[in-house]
């Protein structure tokens, strides 16, 4: 399935939000939407999910304008979890992923062990078998981001869009969800859009990054080709150096800011 926005420009009123974005996402691919708050980031993602409308130009899905595909036919292709997204009082996890097979279902056909299947298969690839009578409000931030994407992986879509899925989730929660993410892409070769803020993740995840500037594309391609001093810089306005990570030999940001200096001899001391 291919997906990709032509000439596209979006306004916020009278404000200018981006222009001409030409982009074309790679199938079966991780992509990963970059650029400082306020750039623009969340704004293509939405669009690309047809939740926000161009005011020129087009997003165009299999060769078809996306905004004329019919809803429940969209929903079976593409699914996306918006940032920070809130549902009814007292919903289980069961109730919520439910949710995610409501676009195969009509008047004739109602709940079917297909959907069973999905919403059962969606629980155990999160590990969230264990919860799915709990209801949402008493999990932790963790556990809630993974109910909401197995919300989305019971809509069997070949194409998954996140907005900043990882937003007011400690290291370890965060880790957990890229994982899942990472693992749902190499296993089920599913299209993976996201918007993210940590530079060094979205390296070290991404097959694909796009840089958001100035409301255009100033910057897309391979993160080892496109991740470096000068685009940081440029982008995020922020001086740093880019080495290799130790461990996936991944772009690794570092930024020059101030902070303590620690002496060779007391790393050393902390190392033993």
């Amino acid at each position: 399935m291919s997906l990709m926005t032509k000439n596209m420009k979006m306004m916020y009123s009278d404000k200018l939000v981006l222009d001409d974005i030409n982009i074309e996402i790679p199938k079966g691919k991780i992509t990963v939407f970059l650029g400082s708050n306020g750039c623009g980031k969340s704004t293509l993602l939405r669009s690309m999910a047809r939740l926000l409308k161009p005011n020129e130009g087009s997003i165009v899905l299999d060769g078809k304008n996306i905004h004329k595909i019919p809803t429940k036919k969209l929903a079976k292709q593409l699914a996306i979890l918006p940032q920070s997204p809130v549902p009814p009082e007292g919903l289980t996890v069961f109730q919520l992923v439910k949710q995610g097979r409501y676009c195969y279902q009509n008047f004739l056909k109602q709940w079917s062990e297909e959907d069973e299947f999905y919403v059962t298969t969606a629980l155990k690839a999160t590990n969230m078998e264990a919860y799915k009578d709990a209801p949402l409000d008493t999990l932790s931030g963790g556990l809630k981001q993974r109910a909401w994407i197995a919300m989305t992986l019971a809509q069997n879509t070949d194409t998954i869009l996140l907005d900043e899925p990882t937003t007011y989730l400690d290291i370890t929660h965060q880790i957990e969800i890229l994982d899942l993410l990472f693992d749902l892409n190499e296993k089920e070769n599913r299209t993976i859009i996201m918007v993210l803020h940590d530079i060094n993740l979205a390296c070290r995840y991404a097959h694909h990054v796009v840089a958001i500037k100035d409301r255009k594309v100033y910057a897309e391609g391979k993160p080892e080709t496109v991740v470096h001093p000068q685009m940081i810089r440029n982008v995020f306005d922020l001086q740093c150096q880019v080495i290799c990570d130790p461990i996936y030999c991944t772009p690794l940001c570092i930024p020059t800011g101030k902070g303590r200096k620690i002496e060779l001899e007391e790393r050393m001391d902390a190392v033993v």
